[in-house]
């Protein structure tokens, strides 16, 4: 594979993982970190030259950025992306790709028609767990899936919310609990079950937290194959627990806790199986269930990154490309959309 010299826009609690992920990938060499606040991008990326720290367009123009992560707040993710497209750069993002299908869909655009590659970063999609999980929906030995769930039953201080210029503000967060906490599981639920969202209804609010955004959110869906599946995301329930994804059908059914499997039961037994046993148990409190940084690493982002280096060697899409990055974020927002509405059912067709 070709080498890639990776610049990556903005410094917070997930840029130091970033750097982290771009130092685990042999092909890719971290050049420059820009954030406009004064010495942070010092704090992760010591003795790198960060020249056009002073302006967005200065930093992602440089001649020796091939790729850019960005790691800025949600809001301002389209800012990037447009301007690595007009420079020619490939452009990797964060999650959530933006705060809404229209503004993601002007970054698809951009990208397509610069000839660079767009792509997003969905970190839990590469544990054991979810892997071998993805391989069993594909084998088919669910049968006739018929329910799917995700859970996020997460805890957030206030001081969260608080301290923070963007986070629980419509304009850069996006939402709440759902966009920013639970985008992982929803992107998982909809990527394991390999069917398209056609409806969802749904409520949510703010239960505990004086922010723009919810806290809590609950919604229920249906699967073009007839599936039925809930979500549920909060950032109101002390002290935070471990994330599940349930998936059941006619022939068996299984639970994801994190990275772990709590049930792992099926009428047929399958040479995968052997691997269940060093996969199953309770994760424990669970990654980011009340602490944001806590139990998270780079190996997802990684992963996530050498992947994606490689589909723009071989030129092919990621797989986590623009469009399969807008389906999470576009389910959210009907949700959102239901909940405004009252709770009515939002049909949906391209999620």
């Amino acid at each position: 594979m070709s080498s890639y010299r990776v610049g990556i826009v903005g410094y917070g609690m997930i840029a130091h993982i970033h750097a982290a992920a771009v130092a685990a990938v042999p092909d890719a060499t971290l050049v420059g970190v820009m954030d406009r606040a004064s010495g942070a991008a010092d704090k992760i990326a010591p003795g790198l030259d960060h020249r056009g720290r002073e302006s967005l367009e200065a930093f992602i123009s440089r001649d020796d950025i091939d790729v850019v992560m960005v790691a800025t707040p949600s809001g301002v993710h389209l800012d990037a992306a447009l301007l690595a497209a007009q420079h020619g750069k490939h452009c990797l993002v964060e999650k959530p790709m933006e705060v809404s299908p229209a503004r993601i869909d002007e970054m698809i655009h951009a990208h397509a028609n610069a000839g660079t590659t767009l792509g997003g970063i969905f970190n839990t999609r590469y544990t054991a767990g979810a892997q071998l999980l993805k391989r069993t929906v594909e084998a088919g030995r669910f049968g006739r899936i018929t329910y799917a769930s995700a859970v996020g039953p997460w805890w957030r201080d206030p001081e969260y919310y608080s301290t923070s210029s963007w986070k629980g503000r419509w304009s850069m967060d996006g939402g709440g609990a759902m966009m920013n906490q639970g985008i992982h599981s929803i992107d998982l639920l909809q990527w394991l079950v390999g069917q398209p969202v056609v409806s969802v209804a749904g409520h949510a609010q703010a239960a505990v937290h004086d922010i723009e955004v919810e806290d809590t959110a609950v919604a229920n869906l249906r699967f073009a194959n007839g599936a039925l599946g809930t979500i549920a995301c909060t950032t109101s329930m002390w002290p935070g627990h471990f994330r599940t994804i349930t998936i059941g059908g006619s022939d068996g059914t299984a639970v994801l806790a994190d990275g772990n499997l709590l049930v792992w039961d099926f009428r047929k037994s399958h040479a995968d199986d052997k691997e269940v046993a060093t996969l199953m148990g309770s994760p424990g409190a669970g990654v980011g269930a009340s602490n944001p940084s806590a139990g998270v690493d780079a190996d997802g982002h990684s992963q996530a990154l050498e992947e994606f280096l490689s589909a723009i060697d071989e030129g092919n899409v990621p797989r986590v490309d623009g469009g399969e990055a807008r389906k999470a974020v576009a389910l959210i927002c009907a949700v959102y959309e239901s909940s405004r509405r009252g709770g009515v059912p939002i049909e949906l067709t391209a999620v």
